[in-house]
């Protein structure tokens, strides 16, 4: 039978903790209602499966959709009355992360020693970003948390179909390409070695094109193909390297807003983000100062992280946010006017909402409009590509075959 530990308050509103073992928690609220005593809060001690004996580990990351459950969740619970703590502990049985689990019971625990909620999410950096402690941070100082966490959900969701968007775009060419040149591989490495073996009985000069394929063949089966190979590596590391420096962030980023199509899909998916991060935030009543900081820190693009930094640079010493986004030359003119007419009406939230919206369906449209394309151009380079080995191939053959004749 499990032992809970419990918060109660008598008949004269004292607070009362205690430890008691029982079937369930309905069979302990029961028990305590027969001493006259108010369930407020129930912990399981030992909890059972994988929750038994996991410490929560501030350091590792939680999945985005696990926190969109538990978000969504949460608003529900807050808004149909239920106790805060009551409703962490039942989140945490439901959580499938026994690390996120852990990580809630923990939140819990902080809340009910008295420490606010937003301080006990920010002591979980890796499971709740600054963008969240800051929205729930608003939310207790304004009194409205279920609000918060709904407009939380709501955030978290969109951002998450973009995510998938992108992928899924991603994704598809990439793994094409690859199957592409596995293919090509094989063929040049273990096929054209037995047509090569066969061609130096003709005693005939080969054409060009059988010379370029056979020489490309002795090429990938010596110990170049492994110097190639590690030179490739070589580059990807010293890339990955330069990318963590300040300067190299910056222009390896500016670099993938250059990339034709590519580039500007980027673009619109960070305009998107940084609208509806600022969207967000002022919505729920953080400091247009504090929320530009957390939108810079989650823009996922140095140069808009950069542009972002310098506006709020300009807002503290007086200006409006549209003039700095402005001179940046990184927003377009409708974007940044937008925002101009939001500030003068008194609308900012709203308008960078409608901008958000707006690029969400742009980079839809893109995206549906790159797949549908890209894929009769991979099956084309892969007709080519294969169709070009093939032709390579037998032309010595079809050359020896008109001799005889």
């Amino acid at each position: 039978m499990p032992t809970f530990t419990y918060t109660a308050r008598t008949r004269e509103g004292k607070r009362q903790k205690g430890t008691m073992t029982a079937e369930n928690r309905q069979a302990l609220t029961q028990m305590l209602a027969a001493k006259g005593l108010t369930a407020e809060n129930i912990v399981e001690a030992t909890k059972p499966g994988k929750v038994a004996g996991v410490k929560a580990n501030a350091r590792r990351k939680v999945k985005s959709t696990d926190l969109l459950v538990f978000t969504r969740q949460l608003s529900t619970i807050v808004s149909a009355g239920l106790p805060l703590l009551q409703g962490l502990d039942i989140l945490s049985e439901q959580s499938e992360d026994a690390n996120f689990s852990a990580v809630i019971l923990a939140c819990g625990q902080d809340v009910e020693n008295g420490e606010s909620f937003s301080t006990a999410l920010s002591k979980f950096p890796r499971a709740f970003p600054d963008l969240y402690v800051s929205m729930v941070r608003a939310g207790e100082a304004g009194g409205d948390l279920d609000g918060v966490l709904l407009q939380l959900a709501d955030y978290m969701e969109a951002s998450e179909e973009l995510r998938r968007r992108i992928k899924s775009a991603m994704m598809y060419p990439i793994m094409a390409f690859s199957m592409i040149l596995l293919i090509a591989a094989g063929l040049i490495v273990w096929v054209v070695p037995q047509f090569a073996t066969i061609f130096k009985t003709f005693g005939k000069p080969l054409p060009a094109p059988t010379m370029i394929l056979i020489g490309i063949s002795e090429v990938l089966r010596s110990w170049m193909a492994f110097a190639g190979v590690g030179i490739f590596i070589g580059i990807i590391m010293a890339v990955r390297i330069y990318g963590r420096t300040p300067t190299g962030r910056y222009n390896l980023d500016a670099l993938k807003l250059r990339l034709p199509i590519f580039g500007v899909l980027l673009r619109k998916v960070a305009i998107s983000r940084f609208t509806r991060t600022l969207s967000t935030l002022t919505r729920s009543g953080v400091a247009i100062l504090h929320a530009l900081e957390i939108a810079e820190r989650t823009a996922g693009n140095e140069v808009f992280a950069r542009a972002v930094r310098n506006a709020g640079d300009s807002v503290r010493n007086g200006e409006t946010l549209a003039e700095p986004l402005a001179r940046s030359e990184q927003f377009p003119t409708m974007v940044t006017r937008m925002i101009s007419v939001g500030e003068k009406t008194g609308a900012l939230e709203g308008m960078l909402l409608k901008i958000a919206e707006f690029y969400d369906s742009e980079v839809k449209a893109m995206v549906d409009g790159m797949t549908s394309l890209i894929e009769p151009i991979l099956i084309m380079v892969m007709g080519l590509v294969v169709g070009s080995i093939v032709i390579a191939l037998f032309m010595p053959i079809i050359m020896l075959s008109s001799l005889v004749s």
